[in-house]
């Protein structure tokens, strides 16, 4: 943060962390001002938002009389209350600046869309800012009697400790995307979640690995593809922030659903997965940092998307917990070996298998964007549609069912970037794809940078134009 530092406060002074649940926007703030003569003023904000130990942002909506005596006298006062306890604290604030757009403006605009749907002033809450805002001192409001803090249902941090441990141990980047889904389900309760990579040819991201959506009558949600900025996703991805919503959003800005049922879905798209309506969702990018470079931006790595039916079902604690998480698989994803095993330049010994039997399969393919079709349902497209139609041609004229990576790389008719990142993440959509989507056509691991076509009904290929 940019600005002189503030002075330490006393060990025992209350915290802005220790009170984070009160800037949920559960119960709106206080705000008192006062103008450069001293008249006060007070209002009520529809949103405090939390942007580290010493400082939080103020949305700023309408040009009122609170936002004019804050650029006339930067000190201010904050009284926020714990939805949970009823503890009230206030909070002495000093004015920095104004922010129009970036990390912090689209974190706030995204959580102010979902309160505004909740409360029916989706038209009415639009934000023309962020306010930065020193915090100078807190305090407890003297009275009352608070209750008790609730019981959390799971502890974080211990969570966040197993996480990472399992994921340590990982053996390539498919088992990593694995272990990485199952501490959600398991260590964090999370009962819907993806995890995207992104496409650096296309610019887009891509799903390789999703939880509790097989029943959503959708698919699983393998392949589905989201653009930089498109949605809660795509923002996060774009801004390389957290983008968390606690309440469900009529905004089309961070909402995914429009998605489903345009043309394009029907034609070459994956439908986007999600539930239909959800009221939490938090997407957290996935980093990979330069150890050269430590201070510099991490490279975008993919994005961690949870959500949940559940108002509030993810809180700044949560944010915290899978920044943490996340921050790990970015980190892991730098120093795996590939899912498929290292490259190897050795023809692979082909393997005897059965003849297919059965009414033939009618694999589809259309140059103009390598999508393939099997038994005219849309499959894949892109690059790992393009290795899929090589698979099978070369299996349909050569009888071949064996392959390694380092042909693929060099294949010409492949359109792969010059990094192995690419490769290795298509393959990885494209042996789920498969198995999500049909059980007469998979991929398997052979060995190290080998790859094995199993077909189990006779092919019929189709060339479009």
């Amino acid at each position: 943060m940019s600005g002189p530092l503030p002075r330490p406060l006393p060990h025992d002074a209350l915290t802005l962390d220790a009170i984070r649940t009160c800037l949920e926007g559960v119960i709106p703030g206080t705000i008192a001002t006062a103008d450069a003569e001293g008249t006060p003023n007070v209002s009520q904000l529809s949103q405090v938002h939390y942007v580290d130990p010493g400082h939080i942002a103020l949305s700023y909506q309408f040009f009122n009389k609170t936002r004019a005596n804050i650029l006339a006298n930067p000190d201010a006062q904050l009284e926020v209350i714990d939805p949970a306890t009823g503890a009230q604290y206030r909070l002495r604030l000093a004015y920095l600046r104004t922010e129009t757009d970036g990390p912090l403006f689209e974190s706030m605009k995204a959580k102010l869309s979902g309160i505004a749907s909740h409360v029916g002033m989706a038209e009415v809450f639009r934000l023309r800012g962020a306010d930065l805002f020193r915090v100078v001192a807190i305090e407890a409001v003297p009275g009352g009697c608070p209750l008790p803090a609730p019981v959390r249902p799971r502890s974080l941090l211990s969570a966040v400790r197993r996480a990472c441990e399992g994921l340590r141990g990982a053996a390539d980047l498919s088992d990593l995307l694995d272990r990485a889904i199952a501490a959600l389900r398991d260590l964090f309760g999370v009962e819907h979640a993806l995890i995207l990579l992104p496409d650096t040819a296309s610019g887009r991201l891509f799903t390789v690995a999703a939880l509790g959506y097989e029943a959503s009558g959708r698919g699983s949600g393998i392949g589905w593809e989201v653009a930089p900025g498109d949605g809660v996703i795509g923002m996060a991805a774009r801004e390389r922030v957290p983008i968390r919503i606690t309440h469900m959003t009529t905004d089309v800005a961070y909402s995914m659903a429009m998605r489903e049922g345009t043309a394009a879905a029907v034609a070459r798209e994956i439908p986007f997965p999600g539930l239909d309506r959800p009221h939490s969702q938090l997407a957290v990018p996935i980093l990979a940092h330069n150890l050269t470079h430590p201070g510099a931006c991490g490279e975008l790595a993919g994005v961690l998307f949870v959500e949940s039916a559940q108002e509030m079902r993810f809180t700044y604690d949560d944010e915290d917990a899978l920044a943490t998480l996340a921050a790990q698989l970015g980190a892991l994803m730098r120093g795996l070996p590939p899912a498929h095993g290292a490259e190897v330049e050795e023809v692979p010994t082909p393997a005897v298998t059965p003849p297919a039997i059965g009414d033939p399969i009618i694999v589809r393919h259309y140059a103009s964007d390598d999508s393939v079709f099997l038994d005219h349902d849309y499959l894949i497209k892109g690059v790992a549609g393009a290795i899929l139609w090589k698979l099978v041609r070369d299996h349909t004229a050569l009888g071949r069912t064996d392959f390694t990576n380092r042909e693929l790389r060099l294949a010409p008719d492949i359109p792969l970037p010059d990094f192995a990142e690419n490769l290795e993440a298509r393959l990885i959509l494209l042996q789920r794809r498969l198995a999500d989507r049909c059980g007469c056509l998979s991929i398997e691991k052979t060995g190290r940078g080998r790859f094995r076509l199993v077909v189990e009904k006779p092919l019929r290929l189709e060339e479009m134009s």
